[in-house]
């Protein structure tokens, strides 16, 4: 029992992975208790309120972005130790989560956050939920073990061919395959041999709007286009006005 607990103890405090499970555990959270908060404000139930000053709406995302600024300032002015990282990856990961819970906020630069287009934040958490597991679990790419220089042209060769199909498959529309592929090498190629979202920039530069492809895409992706994975963003973001 206690060697079990000394390797949980070295896991929570290794110097790059127990870090990341701090942040990665406060994003997932600080986005839940979010999500929670903002459909009760929906729905009128609770004592939440959107917060208001002097007749301006205060979003979220401003708590997010002043906490992830005094993260960063501390870290890299002081670097402190245990508890103090531990604390601040707390922080970061907190505000990260109020940050990207805005995101199509401030990618469309307007409230769309119950519209439709709103299901982007909850599309960009996700993925940041997604990626920080797999840097918790210990993928890392860009590390080269290689030592001799044919050994370092070899990977870094690799790597360039895993950097363009990783930019293939965002320009497929395949985002979150693109970005997962920078961290799992050669997961974007499966991306990049399928066929491209229609509404992507490689749909529009290779599928001519009567073209075999584009019908497609159209087909293979239409604009009301359900999975799994949209019952699970409705359950968890709740579900988007039309």
């Amino acid at each position: 029992m206690r060697q079990e607990a000394v390797q949980i103890e070295i896991i929570i405090n290794a110097p790059g992975h127990g870090i990341g499970l701090w942040m990665l555990g406060a994003f997932v959270l600080t986005f839940l208790v979010t999500r929670m908060v903002t459909r009760l404000i929906r729905a009128g139930r609770g004592p939440f309120r959107n917060v208001e000053v002097g007749g301006t709406h205060v979003h979220h995302q401003v708590y997010g972005i002043l906490a992830m600024v005094v993260a960063g300032a501390i870290e890299f002015t002081y670097r402190p130790g245990s508890p103090g990282a531990q604390i601040l990856a707390v922080l970061f990961g907190a505000g990260a989560a109020l940050t990207l819970d805005e995101f199509a906020l401030w990618l469309h630069l307007k409230d769309v956050y119950w519209a439709r287009e709103g299901r982007k934040s909850v599309d960009a958490a996700f993925l940041a939920g997604g990626v920080g597991l797999l840097l918790v679990a210990g993928f890392n790419p860009f590390s080269d073990t290689g030592a001799g220089t044919a050994d370092h042209l070899v990977f870094a060769g690799l790597l360039l061919v895993n950097m363009v199909l990783c930019v293939g498959a965002i320009l497929k529309g395949k985002t979150a395959m693109g970005v997962i592929g920078l961290l799992v090498p050669f997961v974007a190629l499966v991306a990049c041999l399928r066929l491209a979202k229609p509404s992507s920039p490689w749909a529009r530069w290779r599928y001519p709007p009567d073209s075999r492809k584009a019908e497609r895409a159209q087909r293979r992706y239409p604009p009301d286009r359900r999975t799994r994975l949209d019952a699970l963003k409705d359950m968890v973001g709740g579900t988007p006005h039309h």
